[in-house]
C-alpha cells in the first residue's frame, strides 16, 4: 500500500518541481547570495513556526535534525531480538506562496503568486533507536524580472536620451541526501550526506531610446552551475519527567565548498521585424570559467517541553529554536555580494486533545507559532524579518501507534514580512502548505485464526 502512494506521489510532486521552476515568482531580493532560502523544516515544523531542533515524530521525518530519526518507530521480538515490525514514512508536502512587494510610502505594490515543490522524504526504522531517511528538498530559489527606465543627462542638466534596462534572474538550489540517526540512553546523534547542486542565471538588458538614432541594445549574462557533496550533523537529548519530557537539540552543518563553473558573455544586439534578437557584435564571450561557491555555516539550537498524561492524551509541547547563519563568510565565484550573519528566533507548539474530546477518535493536533529575526541578504540597511503561524494535524484514520496505516494531512499557514519603511522594497508573504504523511507498519508477520 504504502509502495503504490509513494509512486504515486513520487510522480507528482516530480511535475509539481517542473511547474515551479516555471511559476510566476518575482521578489527583488532573491537576487542576492543564493537567492530567496526556502524553509528548512517540514510542514508540521513551519505550523509551529519553524521549529525542529528538538522535535521528533514517529509519523514524520525531521529532515532538519537527522539524529530524530533515532525515534522512527520500530518493535523486536524477545526470542530472536531481531526487527518485528517498524513504521515506514513518506512525508511529502507543497506550498502555495502569495508575495506583495510596496515601496514604503508610496502606493505602489506587486503580487506575485506561486505553487512550490515543499519536499519529499522516507523514513526507514532499521532497529528501535535506529532510523534511515532519504529524500530531496530545495534550498534556495532565484527569481525576479525588473523593468527599469530613466532619462540621461548631460552636465548642464539638459536631457540627452531615456535608456530602458531590464533585470532576469533565474535559479536555485536542491539537496537530495541521506541520512541515519542512532540513539541510546534517550539521546540521539545523527547525520546527512547529499548533493547540494544548484545554477543561477543573471541577465541585464540595457536599450538606449532616441528619435533619430538607433542604438544597439546591450546585454549582459553570467550564467553559473554549481555542487558538491555536503554535510550535515544533528543531536538529541531527551530528559524524562514523570509523564512529560524535555527534549534539547542541535544542528548544523559547517562551512562548505561546493565546485562550479560560469558562462559569461556580453554583446550587443538590434532586433528583427518580428521580435527576435540579432547579434550585432560580441564583445566578451567567456565558457567554462572555474571557481568556488563557498556555503557558511549554519546552526540550530532549540529545546521543546512535552507533556502527555497517556497515549490517548496527547497533552501538549512548548519549544524554542535559535537559528544563525555565518553569512559573512559567504563567496560566490570570488564575490562576497551584499549578504551578512543572520539570526532568527522561533518560537512555537501544538495542542493534541484527548479521544474524548474528538469526534471519531480522531486526535486532531492545533499548532501555532511565530519568528522574528534578521535577513541574510543586506540592501542597506537590514532586513528585518517577522511572522507568525498556524497549522492542523489531521488523522484520515484512529490514531493508534499499532494501526497498520496512518494517513495524516498537515497543513500550515504562515504570514511573513521582509523589510520595513527603512528599505527599498517591503515584501509581504502568505504561505499555506500541505503535508501528506503516509505511515505503514512493514515486517510484521501475518496472524491467522
Amino acid at each position: 500500500m504504502l509502495k503504490h502512494k509513494l509512486s504515486i506521489a513520487a510522480a507528482f510532486l516530480s511535475s509539481v518541481l517542473f511547474t515551479s521552476l516555471n511559476a510566476q515568482d518575482n521578489s527583488p531580493y532573491s537576487r542576492y547570495g543564493l537567492g530567496n532560502q526556502y524553509p528548512r523544516t517540514n510542514v508540521i515544523s513551519r505550523g509551529m513556526g519553524g521549529i525542529s531542533a528538538a522535535y521528533s515524530d514517529p509519523f514524520s521525518v525531521n529532515y532538519n535534525n537527522p539524529a530524530s530519526y533515532a525515534g522512527f518507530q520500530s518493535y523486536i521480538e524477545q526470542r530472536s531480538r531481531k526487527v518485528s515490525q517498524g513504521r515506514v514514512i513518506l512525508d511529502a508536502g507543497i506550498n502555495f506562496d502569495s508575495r506583495k512587494l510596496a515601496e514604503p510610502n508610496t502606493t505602489q505594490s506587486f503580487r506575485a503568486n506561486d505553487f512550490l515543490f515543499s519536499h519529499i522524504y522516507v523514513g526507514i526504522p532499521i532497529r528501535p533507536n535506529w532510523g534511515l531517511a532519504f529524500g530531496i528538498r530545495p534550498v534556495s530559489r532565484v527569481a525576479y524580472n525588473i523593468y527599469s527606465r530613466e532619462r540621461l543627462t548631460n552636465t548642464s542638466g539638459g536631457n540627452i536620451d531615456s535608456v530602458f534596462t531590464q533585470y532576469t534572474g533565474t535559479g536555485g538550489s536542491f539537496l537530495p541526501s541521506i541520512g541515519t540517526g542512532f540513539g541510546t540512553n534517550n539521546f540521539s546523534i545523527g547525520a546527512n550526506v547529499g548533493y547540494l547542486f544548484g545554477k543561477k542565471e543573471l541577465t541585464t538588458r540595457r536599450a538606449f531610446v532616441n528619435d533619430s538614432i538607433e542604438y544597439a541594445a546591450s546585454n549582459h549574462t553570467t550564467n553559473s552551475n554549481f555542487g558538491n557533496l555536503f554535510f550535515t550533523v544533528g543531536t538529541q537529548w531527551r530528559i524524562d519527567i514523570g509523564r512529560s519530557a524535555l527534549r534539547l537539540g542541535a544542528s548544523g552543518n559547517w562551512k562548505q565548498t561546493l565546485g562550479g563553473s560560469q558562462d559569461i558573455s556580453r554583446y550587443t544586439y538590434t532586433r528583427d521585424v518580428n521580435g527576435q534578437e540579432l547579434q550585432v557584435d560580441s564583445v566578451s564571450q567567456q565558457r567554462d570559467v572555474a571557481g568556488d561557491v563557498i556555503y557558511p555555516a549554519n546552526y540550530t539550537v532549540g529545546l521543546m517541553f512535552e507533556h502527555a498524561p497517556s497515549e490517548r492524551a496527547r497533552g501538549w509541547s512548548l519549544g524554542v529554536d535559535y537559528v544563525t547563519g555565518k553569512w559573512d563568510d559567504f563567496r560566490f565565484f570570488g564575490t562576497k555580494d551584499l549578504v551578512q550573519n543572520n539570526w532568527e528566533i522561533r518560537v512555537g507548539g501544538q495542542i493534541t486533545p484527548s479521544f474524548s474530546a474528538m469526534q471519531a477518535g480522531r486526535m486532531v493536533s492545533y499548532r501555532f507559532g511565530f519568528f522574528t529575526g534578521k535577513d541574510y541578504i543586506k540592501v542597506g540597511d537590514d532586513l528585518p524579518v517577522y511572522g507568525v503561524s498556524l497549522g492542523l494535524g489531521l488523522p484520515l484514520r484512529n490514531y493508534s501507534r499499532l494501526t497498520p496505516q496512518q494517513t495524516i494531512i498537515n497543513i500550515g499557514a504562515e504570514y511573513m514580512r521582509r523589510g520595513n519603511d527603512d528599505n527599498t522594497i517591503k515584501e509581504d508573504m502568505f504561505r499555506i502548505s500541505l503535508g501528506f504523511n503516509f505511515t505503514d507498519l512493514w515486517f510484521g508477520k501475518r496472524r491467522y485464526d
